[in-house]
């Protein structure tokens, strides 16, 4: 198996646990042509910039800006667009982002939130059913009522206001020619098209993805879109407020309030009231480094703070890949999500004690109910410090899609950006101006009470629904910053990425190596173990142990990029189409 090569070859390399990154790149990785059939150019090893994205084509859009002397910004808004038509199944200007953005010359980190919010009209009860119960998942994510009003085009255009120094119209232009001239159809695309079941229903999707006969285009054919090329031509002459207001406003309303069964309650005033908000980034240590990333509603790097708490206790560095880590990494990830699922939500709408739920003490004494022999199932949420009265019930919420960009540019500037529309083709809405619509709505708790109590993931007017995305960034000990990463996946984002990190700064492993390891963790129930890799291999001794193992897909989506001594090296997860490019 193609991650099962790699990770051998890079094994006998680099040593697992071994020292520092090597002073040379060549020193530092496997041959990467017999490891993956990639080229030396698409593994990722650059001295000037890097972008690592999940399509070919996107990538190479925000090389382009690198080269054209653009900032991290410039690059992940050129690769968002491209990835809006190449890829849209995962995110777009129909769908919400974080951002993470280190500024090298002022030294300074912002965290940009641009999650879609609930409309003015939404209620508590907005995913019940006329007997009382939640809705059945896919009955609440096709057409109108799951759809959030959109923040990725605000988000980018914030961005680029703060730190973009191309002009705005420029970042189009990729985007613009490959929606004017068409592209190929990835394997990928193709065979979500093949696997979907509610996205023909929708004319303009049927119309863009569909054969005449009502197949879904088949891998290699030119895919044209001149409704989204408009769209494009329209936001990069008039700016964004051409998105929040006017026809493109009018038209996703229209989309929204339009679905025959299930339609959503939108407004323009709910558009034209869509704000980015910056939040406070969370931030701790583990071992030398520091680990940054996105505060709530998102809570991603919450939780991957609380696992690294928990593996901190560990000599992970002598651990390789296998049961015994396996068995550490699930169980922190069982105490970081019992925290998650009560604690966690928009901070306009909850207190969160963000504070004390990363607090090192705490943390600690989390770390102390896991045992090394037996796993401890289920974990209850603790009490952390500095929070004030709770009266709140657990949630779960489902989370799916998305796509994750990680630049860093010729200045050290460096973005990491989640971006999303929930769930695959997300609404299965199509706007006339040729984009999806997200279902991020569902990210809601659809009971908004448990046990009696208001959950804090609970549907209000106005409010970001929860999440977990967790865009990630990564100073050494003298605060340099060393590395960049992130994750798709839904809930299974926060063990995606942690399992990098410690790939990454306990195993010492390329970047590459690292983003293609085995899946593995839990969400505070079974302990899942991806199909189809070596970690298979790992269940009898977790069972021994007393967990309940799950063999699962885990389609991660993974971007790291890492800067080493002469350059950068960077890793795009085998899984899907990526590649991470420099020069």
């Amino acid at each position: 198996m193609q991650i099962r090569r790699f990770l051998l070859a890079a094994v006998a390399v680099l040593g697992v646990g071994g020292g520092a990154y090597a002073q040379t790149t060549s020193q530092l990785a496997p041959a990467p042509e017999a490891a993956t059939g990639r080229s030396v150019r698409d593994h990722g090893v650059s001295t000037r910039y890097m972008a690592a994205a999940a399509n070919p084509l996107a990538t190479e859009a925000g090389r382009e800006m690198l080269r054209a002397g653009g900032s991290a910004v410039d690059a992940a808004i050129a690769v968002q667009l491209v990835l809006n038509l190449v890829e849209p199944q995962s995110s777009g200007i129909g769908g919400g982002a974080f951002m993470v953005h280190w500024d090298e010359a002022r030294r300074t980190l912002t965290t940009l939130d641009g999650r879609e919010t609930a409309p003015a009209a939404a209620a508590p009860d907005r995913f019940m059913g006329a007997d009382g119960k939640p809705m059945k998942f896919y009955d609440a994510v096709v057409g109108g009522r799951s759809v959030g009003v959109p923040g990725t085009p605000r988000l980018l255009a914030e961005a680029h206001k703060r730190w973009g120094k191309l002009p705005w119209p420029q970042l189009f232009e990729p985007a613009i020619r490959l929606a004017e001239n068409g592209f190929a159809v990835s394997p990928r695309l193709s065979g979500l098209l093949g696997q979907e079941k509610f996205l023909s229903a929708n004319p303009a999707a049927r119309a863009l993805f569909y054969d005449a006969d009502g197949k879904p285009l088949a891998v290699g054919t030119t895919l044209k879109n001149p409704a989204f090329a408009q769209t494009l031509r329209t936001l990069a002459e008039k700016g964004v407020e051409a998105y929040y207001a006017g026809p493109i406003a009018e038209d996703i309303v229209a989309t929204v309030k339009g679905h025959p069964t299930n339609p959503g309650d939108m407004t323009l005033a709910d558009l034209a009231s869509y704000a980015v908000k910056e939040r406070e980034p969370v931030c701790g240590a583990y071992r030398a480094y520091r680990i940054c990333g996105m505060g709530p509603p998102s809570s991603g790097a919450v939780a991957v703070q609380q696992m690294l708490g928990v593996l901190e206790t560990r000599d992970m560095g002598r651990l390789k890949p296998g049961p015994e880590a396996a068995h550490w990494f699930a169980e922190a990830g069982r105490l970081a999500f019992a925290d998650r699922n009560l604690y966690l939500g928009d901070p306009g709408f909850v207190s969160v004690p963000v504070e004390g739920l990363i607090d090192p003490a705490y943390v600690r004494s989390r770390a102390a109910l896991a045992s090394p022999d037996r796993s401890m199932g289920t974990a209850k949420p603790g009490e952390p410090p500095m929070r004030k009265t709770l009266l709140l019930g657990p949630s779960d919420g489902v989370e799916h899609g998305t796509s994750h960009i990680s630049i860093v540019d010729a200045q050290l500037n460096a973005v990491s950006m989640t971006t999303t529309i929930e769930d695959g083709f997300g609404s299965r809405l199509m706007t006339k101006g040729g984009f999806l619509l997200n279902n991020e709505l569902t990210d809601f708790n659809f009971a908004p009470v448990a046990d009696g109590k208001p959950v804090a993931n609970r549907v209000e007017p106005g409010k970001r629904p929860r999440s977990s995305m967790a865009p990630t960034i990564v100073f050494d000990a003298f605060g340099r910053l060393y590395a960049v990463t992130g994750s798709p996946g839904g809930s299974q984002i926060i063990n995606f990425v942690g399992k990098t990190l410690v790939g990454l700064l306990d195993w010492k492993l390329d970047p590459q190596v690292a983003v293609d390891l085995p899946n593995m963790g839990s969400r505070n129930g079974p302990t899942e173990l991806e199909a189809g890799t070596e970690a298979e291999a790992w269940k009898p001794a977790l069972e021994a142990k007393g967990h309940e193992v799950k063999l699962l897909e885990m389609t991660s989506g993974i971007q790291a990029i890492v800067l080493t001594p002469s350059g950068f090296v960077g890793g795009a997860d085998s899984r899907r189409e990526g590649v991470a490019i420099g020069d």
